[in-house]
């Protein structure tokens, strides 16, 4: 069974890519990631994708549509943090899904079921959604069981991991968090 993988980054990628491998399917990762600000840090974790491909031969489709005019529209149209965060799943999720079935993929699923910061029921009921809307076939797996190994793997591979989700929004939000880790009030 062919799946079509959404890529948020590297390190997210290491252990979907291993655990649905291991599961005996054909994994091919796809990279349309038009959220991630500035435009460094997207080709940064372009860049990481590439390495973690190289490393495991995983095969990636890059959508390298980076249009930061209305990725930030979208944003400062609902900067507050969950529902602005609906709106990045749902673009990269929809885009993700029409690509499987332009491209004849079995199914599609994403990194973003890997992370433990990330809105996990909002982002799978958002993909049910979208496969029913597109004919695609959305492949569901908690892949937050990971989340250490994950770390640990891409660390020993060299991969670049970023110290925020995406946008610029999410950046200062962790940045303050980690202020506030740092020096309580």
């Amino acid at each position: 069974m062919r799946i079509l993988l959404h890529a948020c980054c590297a390190p997210c990628a290491v252990m979907p890519v291993e655990s649905l491998g291991g599961e005996s399917f054909e994994v091919t990762a796809y990279w349309f990631n038009p959220n991630i600000h500035p435009y460094g840090e997207w080709k940064l974790r372009k860049q990481a994708l590439e390495q973690l491909s190289e490393l495991v031969n995983l095969p990636v489709i890059y959508d390298d549509d980076y249009d930061l005019t209305a990725s930030l529209q979208k944003l400062l149209s609902n900067p507050i943090f969950g529902e602005r965060c609906l709106i990045c799943y749902e673009d990269r999720l929809r885009a993700v899904a029409k690509t499987s079935v332009e491209k004849g993929f079995d199914a599609f699923t994403t990194t973003l079921l890997y992370s433990k910061y990330q809105l996990h029921e909002e982002i799978r009921e958002i993909a049910v959604r979208i496969a029913e809307e597109t004919g695609a076939e959305f492949l569901y797996r908690d892949f937050r069981e990971f989340w250490g190994r994950g770390i640990t793997a891409s660390k020993k591979m060299g991969l670049y991991r970023q110290r925020f989700c995406g946008c610029i929004l999410s950046e200062l939000e962790a940045e303050k968090h980690r202020e506030n880790t740092r020096n309580p009030s």
